[in-house]
Formats: structure tokens, sequence, C-alpha cells
């Protein structure tokens, strides 16, 4: 058996009472952020001052990195610092999580600074904040289903589910899989629990497995037409994504109105503003549900899959473009689509992020260094006319095969 990781997202649906106590518990995961973060920076501090009065470096403070280091020093803090923490019952499991949280990224920010980190910097962790969202974490399998529609979560009890969890909960049961994490997340007023699931996916892969003589593809990311798929057949398809950021935005303007015009602290602005991270949730969705449904066809459908090393941060920091690529989703989308393609056995290959796939001329080879942004059609000096996106996904899927 291959196990792989795997995420299970479920909608909550849980009574007023336990809405009170999901809400008391990422009050106390970000308390304990917090807490952990003080500890680190004033320990920082003071190895500063000590620096400044000439104390040698083995001498200095200890600075309590470590997930370990953080959980030992809020369990002596809490009875005097957080009585209410014991008052309430709440699960003590939360805390554990919050202190490896913010030791993950205390980690990744040391990294980053030491270069050992890819991608780009990452500065040093900020405060916790509401407006940063309602979420909290346990630890192994703590939170977890206990039947179809129901979910355990400790500290809150059984929890009803929206949505069924038959395909989960029967892998549980036979062993094919297990849970090693759980979080729990509040978005426009409705509440999910993500599962961290360890699992077996043999019976699934197998079955939709790509076909041995399925056909390869070349595709082409763009803000107009979202793809240009080229098969090695000759056969062209244009993809449009729905555009939800997009659509949304005279609505989004209304609710964003509305809540201006209410008093703030009163309780119609709490309900306007409910009502603009509905909008907001409502693009999510739309969104990820496009990308997902796309991604598993291709998938399950090509061989291979050739695609572009898009540079998505440097395209968000054009002002002019910035709103149209993020709500196009391209790193999510070649994201979904290279674990997946891992799961149905075929291959995704991308090309290098220099590679002029749009300037190259399909026929002759020679590159049109003049070409602008704003030509979707040019002639190449040898007497090719050529669209410009579905030229770009031919020459990424030559390319792939030129590399095979």
């Amino acid at each position: 058996m291959s196990h792989v990781k795997q995420g299970f997202r479920v909608e909550l649906s849980p009574t007023a009472e336990q809405r009170v106590r999901l809400g008391q518990h990422a009050g106390l995961s970000r308390v304990v952020e917090n807490f952990c973060l003080a500890l680190v920076k004033a320990a920082l501090g003071q190895r500063e001052a000590e620096r400044s009065y000439g104390v040698p470096e083995e001498l200095l403070t200890a600075v309590p990195w470590s997930a370990p280091a953080l959980e030992k020093a809020w369990r002596a803090a809490h009875p005097t610092m957080f009585p209410w923490f014991v008052e309430a019952a709440l699960s003590s499991r939360v805390p554990k999580e919050a202190c490896r949280v913010r030791a993950s990224g205390l980690k990744n920010w040391a990294d980053s600074r030491k270069g050992a980190r890819r991608g780009r910097r990452i500065g040093f962790p900020t405060w916790r904040k509401r407006k940063h969202g309602s979420r909290f974490r346990y630890d192994a399998d703590r939170a977890r289903p206990t039947s179809a529609r129901t979910v355990v979560l400790p500290g809150i009890g059984p929890v009803s589910t929206r949505e069924d969890m038959s395909w989960l909960t029967g892998r549980l049961g036979d062993g094919r899989a297990r849970v090693i994490g759980a979080t729990v997340r509040e978005q426009a007023g409705r509440w999910w629990v993500s599962f961290q699931v360890d699992i077996d996916r043999t019976d699934v892969n197998t079955r939709r497995a790509v076909r041995a003589d399925a056909p390869t593809c070349g595709i082409d990311l763009g803000i107009k037409t979202f793809a240009v798929i080229v098969d090695d057949t000759g056969v062209v398809e244009e993809v449009h994504a729905p555009r939800a950021l997009k659509a949304a935005e005279r609505k989004l303007r209304g609710a964003n109105k509305a809540v201006a015009r209410c008093q703030r602290g009163s309780n119609n602005r709490a309900k306007a503003v409910g009502k603009v991270a509905a909008v907001h949730l409502s693009v999510t969705h739309r969104r990820t549900d496009f990308l997902h449904q796309l991604t598993t066809r291709l998938a399950r459908t090509k061989r291979a899959i050739a695609v572009e090393t898009l540079n998505v941060a440097g395209m968000v920091r054009n002002r002019r473009l910035a709103r149209a690529v993020s709500d196009a989703g391209f790193g999510e989308f070649v994201r979904q689509l290279e674990y997946k393609a891992g799961w149905y056995g075929s291959k995704v290959w991308a090309a290098d992020r220099w590679y002029p796939s749009s300037k190259t001329c399909g026929d002759c080879g020679a590159i049109n260094t003049g070409l602008t942004l704003s030509a979707r059609v040019w002639a190449c000096q040898c007497g090719s006319i050529h669209d410009r996106d579905h030229n770009a996904a031919r020459n990424l899927l030559a390319a792939m095969h030129a590399a095979a």
C-alpha cells in the first residue's frame, strides 16, 4: 500500500452553544500564539541588552525557539496569567498546537534569513489579531470523525456536519487511513474542520488512472483565456475561467458601501461586515470549484502535461494585472495539477521560466523579440501567422517532447 498525505474538509453544523465554544478555542489559540511571540521578543531584547553590557555569547539569555520550550513556558504561566483557561475547561491540545505553529513560523523566519529556505524572504512573525480570522488546531487524531455525520472535537464535544463523510470514515474504519491532525476555521460565520489524513488511495487511483494511450498536451495560461490546451493529436481547447471576483465586484461594492454607512461598533455594522465576508467566501468557492474540476479532468485524461513556470509574485506586483492575476489563481492551478498527476499516473513537465513560448515561431523556430503583450496575433518572417496563445501551447508541448 502506498500512503499519501491528503486533506479532507467538511463544514460543521454547530449548535449555538457549540459556536460559543468554537470561538473560545479560536481565542485561546490566538492568546497562546501572542504569548509565545511576546516571550521570544522579550528574550531577544534581553540578549541585545546583555550584549551591550559585554556579556559573552555563551552566557546570553536563551531564546525559547522550539515548540517544547514554548509549551513549557505556557504551562508555567497560564495558572497565574490566564486562569480562565482552566476555569472554562478548554482543550489542552489547542495551546500545544498553537506553540507548534509559532515555533514553525520562527524557524521559517530564521531559515529564510540564512538562505536555507526556498522562496522569497519571510519577515519576523507578527501579532495575531481577531481580524486575521478564527482558527485553531488539534494534534494527531484528537479530533476525528465518529460517524458519517459527526465529528468529536476535544473541549467541544460531538458536532454534526453538513456533509457526508462516508468516504473517509470507511477508510478510517478498515485501517486504510488515519487522522494526523485537524484544523478548525471560521469563515463568514460558518465553521469548517479540515482533517490532515495519511491515506491509502490505491483503489481510487487505480480506478481513475490515466490510460496508457492517453494524449499529451501543452497548456498556455493567460488572463483573457485562462488556458489554451493543445493535444499531440492536434485538438485545441480553450478554457475560460469564471472570473469570480470580477463577476462579484458590483455586489461587493454595494456590500462595502453598506458597511461604510453603519456606525462603528453597532450590530448593523457587524451584520454588514458579515455580508461582505459572505461575498468573498462565495468568490473563493467558485474559483476553487473551477480549478478542482479542471485539474482533475486533465490529470485523469492526459498522459503528460507541459506547463509554463510563471512568476506569479512578479505579475501581481504589476498594478494593472494584479487583480486579474489573483482572480485567475495560476499558482493554485499548477499546485493542484502536480499532486493530482501523482495520484492518477500522469506527469507534469514545467518549462524554464525564461523559455519564450509565446515569442518562438512554432514552424521555423525564430524568436520575435519585439512581440508585445497586447499583440494577440503575429506574423513570422517565414510567413507563418500565429495566434499567440495557441502557438505558446504548441511550443510547450514540443519542448516537453524534445526534453523527454
